[in-house]
């Protein structure tokens, strides 16, 4: 689909096969896009405590929680888009414009555990459970790939990172990189954080409290009127290009030129994982 003005964007899937193919195109663009808009998919969260317990201001039980969900689960696919600051995509010189899509092999449907109305949504929205299992990307190679690739250790003077939501995002996306279990406490997981990926990394959702921005990506972009231009909503892919897309759009209305910008778009302020915003 075409974005107005702008050349059609095609969702490259990646599968096993594609993989390093893939990376070498992605590090290729980084020097001109160094914008990254990541998401991922997962099959739920099987641990939650009651509502009263969790919530925005309570990062060290949010951890704890989002902990025992991501040491338990597997990723299914992640996301990511590379932009330049304007939020132009790397099309190397064709007619389209490309973001990507990693499809993962580590979660098998008949015995890994999920939430069914999660693993229901995805399968609704086009997820292949079986072809992923079958032709999906190895995670240790994935981890590999991306260490290799100059997206992390700040190479390229460091990437800047878009996210929306991003706690579970980047939990996962550090599960594999170590290929361990989360870190036990908070503070540890932030210092790997900053260990991968530098200070610069910022979720839009703690940025849309201050305009009255509430609810999901697919809400805030409607009421940003961002039109979904590629893929489907809940699949990590297109989630990725839809949230750089309203960074992109506020940023456009220049709501970050202002002596609030610091507390507005703060750096490593994971939604859950800071204090309520006052």
């Amino acid at each position: 689909m075409t974005a107005s003005g702008k050349k059609p964007v095609i969702v490259r899937q990646v599968f096993a096969e594609d993989l390093e193919r893939e990376f070498v195109i992605i590090q290729s663009a980084i020097v001109k896009y160094p914008f990254v808009s990541m998401d991922t998919e997962f099959p739920g969260t099987i641990f939650k405590p009651d509502k009263g317990i969790i919530q925005e201001g309570n990062p060290v039980i949010n951890y704890q929680y989002m902990k025992a969900n991501i040491d338990a689960l597997k990723i299914i696919q992640l996301g990511l888009t590379l932009a330049d600051s304007e939020g132009n995509l790397p099309d190397f010189g064709t007619p389209f414009c490309y973001v990507w899509e990693f499809n993962f092999r580590d979660f098998d449907i008949k015995k890994d555990p999920y939430v069914k109305e999660s693993i229901e949504l995805l399968k609704q929205h086009g997820i292949d459970f079986e072809k992923n299992k079958e032709y999906g990307i190895d995670s240790k190679n994935f981890a590999m790939m991306v260490c290799n690739s100059g997206l992390v250790f700040n190479y390229f003077g460091g990437m800047t990172w878009i996210t929306f939501h991003s706690a579970y995002d980047f939990g996962f996306l550090v599960k594999i990189l170590t290929q361990q279990p989360l870190p036990y406490d908070i503070g540890s997981f932030m210092g790997q954080l900053i260990y991968f990926f530098g200070y610069k990394i910022f979720d839009i959702k703690h940025t849309f409290k201050f305009f009255g921005l509430q609810g999901g990506l697919e809400k805030v972009a409607k009421t940003l009127n961002v039109a979904r231009v590629a893929g489907l909503s809940h699949q990590a892919g297109s989630d990725s290009l839809l949230t750089l897309q309203c960074f992109m759009e506020l940023k456009k209305l220049n709501v970050f030129e202002c002596n609030q910008i610091n507390r507005m778009l703060p750096a490593l302020a994971l939604y859950g994982l800071i204090s309520t915003v006052g």
